[in-house]
């Protein structure tokens, strides 16, 4: 059985159900067996990531046997006398080797977690952002409806009716908008805000639910220290990505100035930059496996996360076969922590079979 050939889809979701476009790979061996992916991330258009796919698979890919991964993964995170870990890479390979996986799953008739290692639980906890109770056609607030990321009384309404969903842990990100120019400090009125907020959803569900601060890199590591205070008579699970993904010393200098666990990871790829955020203090790691470096990669960070006593909750803003990947490797960890769920009818309108959710799993 070898790798023949490749076929590209890509997709423009709704505003707030998974990102700017969804790429999606199919590979098919010379025998007639399909696999699919999802490559996430990649911040070039969908014409160009559709080639550098194409790419990658002919000059690196084609004619190998499926079972090599090891091999595949080293031919590409080399390429181009690279041998380091660059994001738009793995994005590409991720999604290939997301495909094989599928691929060696369909020619040994067993579930993809089962060449993993095999079922370690039965269901995985999840959770999800807080959205307003209405929206329109592509996921925006209504004229009329309170933002939940800046009136924290509408968050704390949204996370009851999560709650009434079945949801224990919900994630928000109240501190203002994401910036392109590194971190900023935050205002006391921004400060004030994101408190408040979080004060509001405690409030609103008490000890049955946990809250997920999901902050995007905005903040210098002064700004992140004092919101972090502010924070922890609330008791988030976590304080994800407080200073910008490449500041990693400054994520560690925030892990090291709370008792609120530091989370990060989306942004990040091979095991190579995820040990650099352990090494800091960071103790829950949130892989996307559509940009890690693929499922096997994503299997040896977790396995480097337990050297640390560090935690996985994979990183899910995306499309359902990303989604539909992490779910089986999320079964095979011992230490999974939560998975990030979208539920949306643009997901499962995608797929002919969508993921079981009950209560909260």
């Amino acid at each position: 059985m070898r790798l023949q050939e490749i076929r590209t889809y890509t997709t423009v979701p709704p505003t707030g159900v998974g990102g700017s476009f969804w790429v999606f790979v199919e590979v098919e061996t010379d025998d007639g067996i399909t696999g699919v992916g999802e490559c996430y991330g990649i911040p070039f258009s969908a014409d160009v990531a559709t080639s550098m796919i194409a790419d990658t698979f002919e000059r690196y890919i084609v004619g190998t046997d499926p079972h090599h991964l090891e091999t595949l993964f080293r031919r590409v995170y080399s390429a181009g006398f690279t041998q380091r870990p660059d994001i738009s890479m793995m994005g590409v390979f991720s999604g290939i080797e997301m495909a094989i996986w599928d691929i060696l799953g369909k020619a040994h008739g067993v579930p993809v977690y089962e060449l993993l290692g095999g079922k370690f639980h039965d269901r995985l906890r999840t959770y999800s952002y807080l959205y307003p109770a209405e929206t329109d056609a592509a996921g925006n607030s209504l004229p009329n409806e309170p933002d939940v990321y800046h009136d924290g009384d509408a968050a704390a309404e949204s996370a009851l009716r999560f709650l009434e969903m079945g949801f224990t842990a919900m994630k928000i990100d109240p501190t203002g908008p994401y910036s392109f120019q590194g971190g900023r400090e935050l205002s006391l009125a921004e400060l004030h805000r994101a408190e408040y907020a979080t004060r509001r959803i405690r409030e609103a569900v008490g000890d049955q639910a946990d809250i997920l601060f999901g902050t995007h890199g905005q903040m210098t590591t002064a700004s992140a220290i004092r919101l972090a205070q502010r924070l922890e008579p609330y008791d988030p699970l976590w304080f994800e990505e407080p200073c910008p993904p490449d500041q990693v010393d400054a994520i560690g200098a925030v892990a090291a100035a709370t008792t609120i666990p530091v989370s990060a990871g989306e942004r990040v790829t091979t095991r190579k930059e995820f040990h650099d955020l352990l090494k800091a203090g960071v103790r829950i790691l949130q892989p996307n496996v559509g940009r890690s470096g693929g499922l096997w990669e994503t299997k040896k960070i977790a396995a480097l996360a337990e050297l640390f006593n560090a935690q996985i909750a994979p990183h899910i803003y995306c499309g359902p076969i990303a989604h539909a990947a992490a779910t089986h490797l999320g079964f095979t960890l011992p230490n999974f922590l939560i998975l990030e769920t979208i539920l949306s009818d643009f997901h499962d309108s995608i797929v002919t079979k969508a993921l079981a959710w009950e209560a909260g799993y």
